[in-house]
């Protein structure tokens, strides 16, 4: 199994987005083609914001990960969110998730982040499992979100 990361760019937009469609169907989250694309296309046009890297296995993408960058005073300075992670259901359970958490990890390490931050469903046992086994704890807060435009 030969995994790779790229770092993705407008060339990759297309797969990013039919990842996205896949990954969102899973727990039934809403996906707005044109607004994907905008956010997508601001996302990879502002290097300060992020990074999104495609995960590839024998040089075909698989799916992707998604860093997000942020500043904390309780973290110290500088922390990220894991915002999105998708491997295609064909590749799952066959360490490509463990080496994508290994993967970003150390890109935050050399980026100077202090803290890793992600959310997951409840309901996703393997997903809590894979987050746990690289060191990803509970903190016993909620995350509260306030849209301000939709």
């Amino acid at each position: 199994m030969s995994t790779g990361f790229r770092i993705a760019g407008p060339p990759d937009i297309k797969i990013v987005l039919d990842f996205m469609r896949s990954f969102y169907a899973i727990d039934g989250y809403a996906f707005d083609e044109a607004i994907a694309r905008r956010a997508l296309e601001q996302f990879l046009e502002n290097s300060a914001l992020g990074s999104l890297w495609l995960i590839e296995s024998a040089g075909i993408a698989i799916g992707y990960i998604a860093l997000t960058f942020s500043y904390s005073f309780e973290y110290h300075g500088r922390n990220a969110f894991l915002d999105e992670l998708y491997i295609e259901s064909a590749y799952r359970g066959q360490g490509f998730g463990n080496q994508a958490v290994q993967f970003v990890s150390e890109q935050c390490r050399l980026l100077g982040v202090h803290a890793l931050h992600l959310e997951v469903e409840r309901t996703n046992f393997a997903g809590q499992a894979l987050y746990r086994k690289h060191g990803f704890a509970d903190h016993g807060r909620h995350l509260l979100t306030k849209w301000l435009v939709k």
